[in-house]
């Protein structure tokens, strides 16, 4: 199904151009996730009504959107500029609940300001920022992991080998799935998920 119909079901505005400009080189430009790709990342992992997935860099909000719609998960998105955040919250204002399950939740703040809830399991990011920027977020996941023992995941889409370079060699994250996008893959093998997960015990 196309982005318009998604948009128009949930009764938000993620498509079009998007505006807005970053005050550091260490934050790239939003560019909203394809539903394409999350249609194809849910077929192959599983979203539980227990998930609290993070979304660093979430925009308009569109994944957050998605995964509470279908998947009642709780959401929390994270946006450093405010002309996005502000759209964020717009669209939940015009947002259509599924169900009263899973929270939604967006904040305006710098990715590695966000204090890591003790049940966040699940880290998604579309390059967002700089390495160094990916770095000091998933230091702070692990001493959130290291204080309150639990699973958690990092999603990784259009990966940059920077992220993936850190995650395998200076961390026990360890890689457990790749969600290549089809038909896009073929002639871009950057179109892809990666999941790693770090477990206990």
């Amino acid at each position: 199904m196309t982005d318009y119909y998604y948009d128009k079901l949930l009764h938000i505005k993620t498509t079009g151009i998007q505006k807005g400009r970053t005050k550091s080189f260490h934050y790239h430009p939003y560019e909203a996730t394809p539903y394409q790709a999350l249609e194809e990342l849910c077929k192959h992992y599983e979203i539980k009504k227990r998930e609290r997935i993070v979304d660093f860099g979430c925009g308009k909000g569109r994944l957050n959107f998605y995964m509470h719609y279908y998947y009642q998960a709780t959401v929390t998105g994270i946006e450093m500029n405010e002309q996005f955040y502000l759209e964020a919250l717009a669209n939940m204002e015009r947002y259509v609940k599924e169900s009263q399950n899973g929270e939604l939740t967006f904040l305006c703040c710098l990715a590695e300001e966000y204090e890591i809830h003790p049940k966040d399991n699940c880290f998604y990011f579309f390059n967002p920022f700089s390495s160094q920027i990916f770095m000091k977020v998933i230091k702070r996941i692990l001493q959130s992991v290291e204080q309150y023992e639990r699973e958690v995941d990092v999603i990784l889409y259009y990966p940059s080998k920077e992220y993936i370079y850190f995650l395998e060699h200076y961390t026990a994250f360890n890689l457990i799935r790749e969600i290549p996008i089809p038909e896009v893959f073929e002639r871009n093998p950057n179109e892809r998920f990666l999941i790693y997960q770090l477990k206990f015990g």
